[in-house]
């Protein structure tokens, strides 16, 4: 092998492996099914399981929050579909709405999974239509997560009680 082309792999590998580095640092991901979801959204080979996200979708339909989250979890264990994201925080959205009060650890989830759907996103905007859902935009999603969030006067007002959840 001639010294120029052991220097061009030589180069190429830690021009690649500079990339690499590069990557997981901004995306930091916080598991291996993370950085393999990752690298094929990245060159558009990602997929979800789809068997996963048909039971997801049907316990959710059936009011089965926890179980749904964990069937949408196993769909897209990358966190890179951003419909099974959408629908992960719609989720955490109705799991934690109370007429009397909002479970701000289940709004919290929700806002966080809502951010990271419109993150992954094309344009930065997810719009699901789903005719069972009062809410269809990852923008409507993510307001109505944060003014549940949100204290101030309106909290203490008695027709709050008739307000039905999206």
């Amino acid at each position: 092998m001639s010294e120029s082309l052991t220097r061009a792999l030589g180069l190429s590998a830690t021009v690649g492996y500079t990339a690499l580095i590069a990557w997981l640092f901004t995306l930091q991901p916080q598991s291996m099914a993370e950085v393999t979801g990752g690298l094929s959204a990245s060159i558009g080979a990602y997929r979800i399981d789809q068997p996963s996200f048909d039971d997801g979708m049907r316990l959710f339909r059936q009011d089965q929050f926890e179980a749904a989250v964990s069937a949408f979890e196993r769909a897209d264990s990358a966190k890179r579909d951003a419909r099974t994201q959408f629908y992960i925080a719609y989720a955490f959205y109705r799991r934690g709405w109370g007429r009397f009060y909002h479970d701000d650890a289940w709004f919290t989830k929700g806002l966080e999974t809502v951010n990271r759907a419109i993150a992954v996103a094309p344009n930065g905007r997810i719009v699901v239509e789903d005719p069972t859902l009062q809410m269809h935009s990852g923008d409507e999603l993510k307001a109505e997560l944060e003014a549940g969030l949100r204290r101030d006067l309106s909290d203490l007002n008695p027709l709050r009680l008739f307000r039905g959840r999206k």
